[in-house]
């Protein structure tokens, strides 16, 4: 959760320089009155000294208010309040002051710097002795509608017990405990069964859910506890709103006077005590066996990985803004931006990093100002459908709302009530911190153009544009506000799409990011879809430049099998879904020909999905032929594919008999034929890598029932060949079939005379021959043109 300096939503000190001071003034400006008034210092403000392994080329001097908020000061200011210790007059404090900083200092210019700049920051007394009120800055991107739950005093109470963890030792072994209960939940049991078991005993999945609360509220005493590690007193500790979401926060001002390796360790404090949290729920998981906690393994995990996203004020933020020496990396935006201005590379506020950190602060701009950007944009394109989704859910809810009090179930009717609150909380909260963003821009438009008509008349044309392009976004139509439905995917393409595009209009062919016109092919006898109940169906893509709708692959689809032929064709154009096609055949070749075919083709063009053919072949040649050239094919194909899976596997046997088999062989061969056929009728249960073992063991029992039988009627002998196929494709570009197995090496044995050779001819165009398949199918990520 956000670690807040100062009890405030700060990201850092704030600056006072001698331009301007950037903290919130405290008090309306007070003119020092020409008699001998004697300055004080407001109470409970504490000096803290120079920043230490600063990135400024000149170290801030660090000053703290009564209210816990951190102040940066400049030399001579800082010089200035330490004199002023409640008995001096202007022109002693200007002797003390310009003794400690080496600069010649005045009466008047200390009544100047009193007046425009430590009164307003709230570090002294007003002129009629009384205390300052201050104020504190509000950023866009903080913390509010806090909450205290405890105060310093409290804190420290709470969170004296813990620093003893960050004794090396312990930190050693409770982080390779970590690492070894990560690998192994993640990599090595898996989260199957946690996530069957949390769902099957809904007590568990609510305390998975509390552990949860309860480890985000432990990750805050992981920064409370290593501030006070490293010598720095924590402050106070409560709950509030960050950006639309509840958090957890603590008030870690004072490790500003830690090195930079205190101020490292407060900020991995919490991931530390996330680690914890999964150490000690992988020992309540050996006492217990409740394999749901295991999703608590894998949530704090989550959780340390968003934290150290740098890009808002969460961990990995203040990592960075401690690793680099800047504090205040988000009021570094603006003079970072002016500064790659040629004309503004001269400027002293764009020098005033150090070269290095200079360099990873502008990286850091460079990458979180348009990110931020396009968040809020996407924030404002998808809150119609938000919003639309939103509502449907709260209709829902008071449906079942109404339901419920009649039956007196008012445990139902408070959960009711706590799901409403819970979708609409995510509204006000965007709806509030929209109307922060429009105002607090506006205010700054508004003081930054004041004086400029020119400027002024700018700004308003660009909020009348930007007004009117969210005006378009949000306006009512039959679409705009319609609800999110389970089979929308949602991408960027999508949310930009859906206010770009005002209906979906005719096209030639489709682009990717575009709307057109598509042909559905459902199955027979399957009725339309509806948003509420869509159904699985092929879209075919026209070609571009042809008016014919064809199917998505950039080749012809495969042949119908011939009479004596046999294919699996297995198509999958549904994302999240798995297509099987599994065909096998017994084949009796009496001609003098035999070109039988087996064929087994996967094509998959969808998102996590999988296409698995399997084709079975089992020719049996009675008598003399004087031609077998028997084919077996297979191919698998990714096309436009996102982590899918394709798995194409063609398995033929070739016999040759020169009788009939008698009466006992028959029988044996169909009760086998039986078992095969109950095999392929239950192959979806079986794993990929089982199928070619399980076909080749088949194979061989067919084999053995002809051999049996040849070796009792004691009849000539017997020729076989034997051809596998696996195929697994990639996600390679393009169309690449899988190769076939004659390519490997021999043939099967043969019952007893010489093997009949299966040459297997090359595809066209899109063939590839491999002579090293392998019969295991991996999966993809990559995404074929």
């Amino acid at each position: 959760m956000p670690r807040t300096p100062g009890g405030s939503s700060t990201d850092g000190p704030p600056t006072a320089t001698a331009p301007t001071a950037t903290a919130p003034p405290a008090a309306a400006d007070a003119a020092v009155p020409a008699g001998a008034w004697v300055p004080a210092r407001a109470s409970a403000v504490e000096l803290l000294g120079q920043a230490q392994n600063s990135g400024y080329r000149e170290p801030p001097w660090l000053v703290r208010r009564a209210d816990g908020q951190t102040i940066q000061l400049t030399p001579l200011l800082y010089a200035v309040l330490d004199a002023i210790d409640g008995g001096r007059g202007l022109a002693e404090i200007a002797q003390a002051a310009g003794r400690a900083s080496g600069r010649e200092v005045s009466a008047d210019n200390v009544r100047v710097l009193i007046e425009n700049r430590l009164m307003p920051l709230g570090l002294l007394r007003l002129p009629d002795g009384s205390e300052p009120e201050l104020k504190k800055s509000d950023p866009l991107l903080g913390i509010r509608f806090r909450y205290t739950v405890t105060d310093p005093d409290r804190t420290n109470a709470l969170t004296r017990p813990f620093a003893a963890l960050f004794h090396p030792v312990i930190m050693i072994a409770v982080t390779a405990a970590f690492l070894a209960a990560c690998w192994w939940v993640l990599f090595v049991k898996g989260l199957g069964s946690a996530t069957h078991d949390a769902f099957a005993n809904p007590g568990l999945l609510l305390l998975v859910l509390v552990v949860t609360v309860f480890s985000a509220g432990f990750h805050e005493f992981g920064h409370a506890a290593a501030a006070r590690r490293g010598g720095a007193t924590p402050g106070s500790m409560g709950a509030g709103l960050y950006l639309v979401w509840p958090a957890f926060y603590t008030d870690v001002t004072d490790s500003y006077r830690l090195g930079r390796g205190g101020r490292i360790r407060t900020d991995l404090g919490g991931l530390y005590f996330n680690a914890i949290v999964a150490v000690a729920i992988m020992a309540v998981w050996l006492a217990t066996g409740w394999d749901a906690l295991l999703l608590v393994v894998a949530i704090q995990v989550l959780q340390m990985v968003r934290q150290l996203l740098p890009l808002l004020r969460f961990d990995g933020y203040h990592i960075l803004a401690d690793l680099t020496g800047v504090p205040d990396l988000f009021q570094r935006i603006k003079p970072t931006l002016l500064g790659a201005l040629p004309w503004r590379w001269g400027d002293p506020e764009a020098n005033a990093l150090r070269p290095w950190a200079r360099i990873v602060v502008t990286l850091w701009v460079l990458v979180t100002v348009p990110l931020l950007i396009l968040s809020v944009a996407l924030m404002v394109l998808a809150l119609p459908r938000i919003v639309g989704t939103a509502w449907a859910s709260v209709l829902d809810q008071q449906e079942r709302l109404a339901g419920a009090m009649p039956e007196g179930n008012w445990l139902g009717v408070i959960g009711h009530v706590a799901a409403i609150a819970v979708l609409l909380l995510p509204l006000l909260a965007i709806a509030a911190m929209l109307v922060l963003l429009v105002r607090g821009i506006g205010t700054r438009i508004i003081r930054g153009t004041r004086g400029r008509p020119v400027r002024r008349t700018a700004a308003i044309a660009l909020a009348a544009v930007v007004a009117g392009a969210v005006a378009f976004a949000w306006w009512p139509d039959a679409h705009r506000y319609r609800p999110v439905q389970a089979y929308e995917r949602g991408t960027l393409v999508d949310a930009v799409g859906a206010v770009t595009a005002l209906s979906p209009t005719e096209s030639e062919g489709l682009r990717r990011g575009a709307q057109g016109t598509t042909v559905t092919a459902l199955p027979e006898n399957t009725e339309l879809g509806t948003a509420a109940d869509p159904q699985l169906a092929m879209i075919l893509v026209p070609r571009e430049g042809s008016d014919a709708a064809t199917w998505v692959f950039p080749f012809d689809r495969p042949l119908p099998p011939e009479a004596d032929g046999n294919q699996a064709l297995a198509v999958n154009t549904g994302d999240g879904s798995v297509v099987y096609d599994v065909a096998f055949a017994l084949v009796w070749a009496e001609d003098d020909t035999v070109d039988t075919r087996n064929e087994a083709y996967a094509f998959a063009s969808c998102t996590d999905c999988a296409a698995v053919a399997v084709g079975f072949q089992v020719v049996l040649i009675v008598g003399q032929a004087d031609v077998i050239v028997p084919e077996n094919l297979s191919a698998a194909v990714n096309y436009g594919c996102v982590n899918c899976l394709a798995y194409a596997l063609a398995s033929q046997l070739v016999v040759t008999l020169d009788g009939p088999l008698s009466e006992d062989g028959m029988a044996r061969l169909s009760a086998l034929w039986e078992e095969i056929m109950l095999f392929a009728e239950d192959l979806e249960s079986v794993p990929l890598s089982d199928i070619e073992n399980q076909l080749e063991e088949y194979k061989a029992l067919i084999v053995e029932v002809i051999e049996e039988d040849a070796a009792t009627r004691a009849e000539g002998d017997t020729r076989t060949g034997d051809d596998s196929d696996p195929a697994d494709e990639t996600g390679t570009e393009g169309a690449t079939p899988a190769p076939t197995a004659d390519d490997e090496g021999p043939l099967q044995d043969a019952p007893e005379p010489t093997p009949t050779p299966t040459p297997t001819p090359t595809p066209e165009a899109t063939a590839s021959v491999d002579p090293q398949p392998s019969p295991t199918p991996t999966s993809t990520e990559e995404e074929a043109p």
